[in-house]
């Protein structure tokens, strides 16, 4: 078991199943099918991420670089809150973008969605982590693997 140090972006605590992305995460394209059609496991439908495609991110600990893509990324996060279809959390070992954040953010303030943020947990972090890992992330921005 490993803890990691990262910056709290938005409050709160989970414990989840990881589901690791070596490469950027794509919000719109990886959540734009589930979100269109009311796909209950909300699989990713982003063919560009072998790491994700296909794969259920409900409820999951999602741990990732960074996200990439369209500047839709923030309203796509804050929608999947707004419909109850977000991941347990999402976990950056670099720091996250503006537009993420302020979809994450929006979507703890003005949702039910609860979504802990963490960012900054470095490379270490997204190298040490494996999908089916149990994750849980403390109040202060520490990560247990």
């Amino acid at each position: 078991m490993r803890q990691f140090k990262g910056r709290v972006v938005v409050p709160g605590t989970c414990t989840a199943e990881a589901l690791v992305s070596r490469g950027g995460f794509n919000t719109l394209a990886s959540y734009q099918m589930a979100l269109m059609f009311g796909d209950k496991e909300v699989k990713c439908g982003d063919q560009n991420n072998p790491d994700l495609y296909k794969k259920p991110m409900l409820g999951k600990a999602l741990c990732l670089p960074m996200t990439i893509g369209s500047t839709t990324g923030g309203m796509v996060l804050y929608t999947a809150c707004a419909l109850n279809k977000q991941p347990a959390c999402m976990l950056f070992s670099m720091p996250i973008d503006s537009l993420a954040a302020s979809g994450a953010i929006l979507g703890a303030v003005w949702t039910e969605g609860k979504m802990p943020v963490v960012d900054s947990l470095g490379e270490e972090f997204l190298e040490y982590v494996q999908t089916g890992m149990t994750v849980t992330v403390g109040p202060d921005g520490t990560v247990t693997v």
